[in-house]
């Protein structure tokens, strides 16, 4: 009842005996309280005009630029590049399909699409593509290895160091770090190291070492000495001579007061390691300790 005195109050539509109802409640001193309060209250002045005309000065003279994302532009970029690196690495696993390595300790024997035969040494690889054999005719070599060419099958090996041609004839190549020989037991074959050519016929070689060519020893054996387990060196460095060793009976090599540049000439066991040591240390004048897959090699006068 109360709230319609209030709304008939302020809409002033009530009646004398209502409106002197209505005075005599608690609840019309409050509501004559708040209504004087709230006519002192005052509102903030608020210039239209004005408020139009800053925020006309404050848009920017110049036209916002809009930047067009175009992402479809770097998908293809990289769809692009994945393509190429597929395009690479189809061309390379189709191009050497055929891998084989050797690893201390160890050799294999491949055989290749026209028959002719590769005998990997220790630590080396050979890759080749068995696909496309009659149109590249290309063997990768790492390492050391002896090959016997089919008669009338022309092909080349390809080294980091040199390339050899060859048609119908068995040869040698040794390609190891600071290392390159090439020895022609049969036919001719055609080296090329440094952009130059040489011809090698049957028992002449070609030795590097340490980018240096070097007047190479005459072989006087139908195939390399390491085919008959035995390394054989002639005036080479100590240092190939070690390694060599290392890679036959996959052991630590390790070397205390030794000159590893000293030239030794000799050759070693690959099959009696008692034996090899013994053949290293005696002309080199050198000790060694065989301590389990260990090996130290040093000088008499070394503690």
């Amino acid at each position: 009842m109360q709230e319609n005195y209030l709304a008939k109050w302020l809409n002033n539509e009530l009646t004398e005996e209502e409106l002197t109802a209505f005075k005599k409640t608690a609840e019309y001193d409050s509501y004559m309280r708040l209504l004087a309060a709230s006519g002192k209250l005052e509102g903030p002045d608020f210039d239209v005009e004005k408020a139009l005309s800053e925020l006309r000065n404050k848009r920017p003279d110049k036209e916002v630029k809009v930047v067009r994302l175009r992402p479809y532009k770097r998908i293809l970029r990289v769809a692009a590049a994945i393509a190429v690196l597929l395009a690479v690495s189809y061309f390379y696993v189709d191009s050497l399909d055929e891998r084989v390595s050797t690893q201390y300790a160890e050799r294999s024997e491949v055989i290749l699409p026209d028959n002719s035969e590769i005998v990997l040494n220790a630590d080396s690889k050979v890759s080749f593509s068995k696909k496309k054999w009659n149109e590249e005719r290309n063997v990768s070599l790492e390492g050391e290895a002896f090959f016997k060419v089919a008669k009338g099958k022309r092909f080349t090996v390809s080294t980091d160091n040199g390339t050899v041609t060859v048609l119908g004839t068995q040869f040698n190549v040794e390609n190891r770090e600071g290392f390159f020989e090439v020895t022609c037991f049969e036919g001719l074959v055609s080296v090329t190291y440094h952009s130059k050519e040489m011809k090698l016929p049957a028992g002449s070689s070609f030795l590097a070492v340490n980018g240096k060519i070097i007047e190479a020893e005459t072989p006087n054996t139908a195939e390399p000495t390491w085919m008959n387990n035995e390394s054989t060196f002639k005036s080479i460095p100590l240092n190939f001579v070690l390694n060599e060793f290392q890679r036959q009976y996959n052991v630590e090599v390790k070397t205390e007061n030794i000159d590893l540049n000293r030239l030794f000439t000799g050759s070693f066991s690959n099959t009696n390691i008692d034996l090899a040591l013994q053949s290293i240390s005696a002309p080199s004048q050198i000790k060694f300790k065989l301590e389990g897959n260990k090996v130290l090699f040093y000088a008499e006068n070394a503690p």
